[in-house]
């Protein structure tokens, strides 16, 4: 058992999520950052689709009931602590009774903790993911919650080879290809535009600030979504929708992010900059 004696901005518990179930109105969600989540259960041994923590800007801080086996991924925050070798990228051992606390991270949003054996908070529809929009899933972690560890698989071995992740940048280019409703702005504008990300952005949507895009004018139908899915609303600031997204929408998606850059995307902060470079073609790995 952990438990959260302090949670910051916030803290979810996201797991690979639930694909596949769209056409019944339930979004994937799972972890944002995918790269850096998976990195962090392998560092701790784990499958790496095990539930971990999502954490936006710091501010956690927790207490083990066991000894613990613990490893951060993501943005790197300061951290304070008795454990010995704690650090971001490694895993370590957290003594029973230690507290860990995470400060705020220089650069990036969001850090992932794994824990050896998982947290084993109840599955809703095949998975440990908080859906931010839908409201399935655990609730929020908050001050006081307790997660339950799964038991130690006393033949694993934890990594300490392991290639790191780079940190994230305060700015980025994601490449964008065309999306189905491309005929209501000029798409190439996009590679000349530079965005600043905004404060109400969420585990929904990123939403950019910057020379609004022309856009024809009326309305569209709902439409089925996806994750990195640039919709242009009237404004024409254009919002890329995150892993809690809306199964369907009516903005016109005039672009869609490719798939490996979803996870930096992931890693923007409010004032973090974003340029978009078109590309006409799927890249060949796909």
């Amino acid at each position: 058992m952990i438990e959260i004696l302090a949670a910051g901005p916030g803290v979810t518990v996201q797991d690979a999520g639930r694909p596949g179930l769209a056409r019944w109105g339930i979004g994937a969600s799972g972890a944002a950052d995918r790269a850096s989540y998976r990195l962090a259960n392998r560092l701790v041994a784990n499958p790496e689709q095990t539930a971990a923590l999502e954490i936006t800007l710091g501010g956690l801080t927790l207490i083990t009931a066991r000894p613990a086996i613990i490893a951060l991924t993501g943005a790197r925050c300061p951290l304070r602590s008795h454990a010995p070798l704690a650090g971001s990228g490694v895993a370590f051992v957290l003594p029973a009774q230690t507290e860990l606390a995470l400060g705020r991270p220089e650069r990036g949003l969001r850090t992932y903790l794994a824990v050896h054996g998982g947290f084993t908070v109840a599955e809703v529809l095949g998975s440990r993911s908080t859906d931010t929009l839908a409201g399935l899933g655990p609730a929020p972690v908050t001050p006081g919650t307790r997660l339950p560890i799964g038991p130690a698989d006393p033949a694993a071995v934890v990594a300490t080879d392991l290639v790191g992740l780079p940190e994230p940048e305060r700015e980025i280019t994601v490449r964008v290809l065309p999306g189905p409703r491309d005929d209501w702005t000029d798409v190439a504008l996009l590679d000349a535009a530079e965005f600043v990300v905004c404060p109400d952005s969420d585990r929904i949507g990123l939403r950019l600030d910057g020379v609004p895009l022309p856009r024809r004018s009326g309305e569209l139908a709902p439409e089925p979504m996806v994750r990195g899915a640039v919709q242009l609303p009237p404004d024409g600031r254009p919002i890329v929708l995150g892993p809690d997204h809306p199964v369907t929408g009516g903005y016109p998606v005039v672009a869609v992010v490719v798939d490996d850059d979803l996870d930096a995307l992931a890693q923007c902060r409010p004032g973090d900059r974003v340029r978009f470079r078109l590309v006409r073609g799927v890249p060949s790995r796909w």
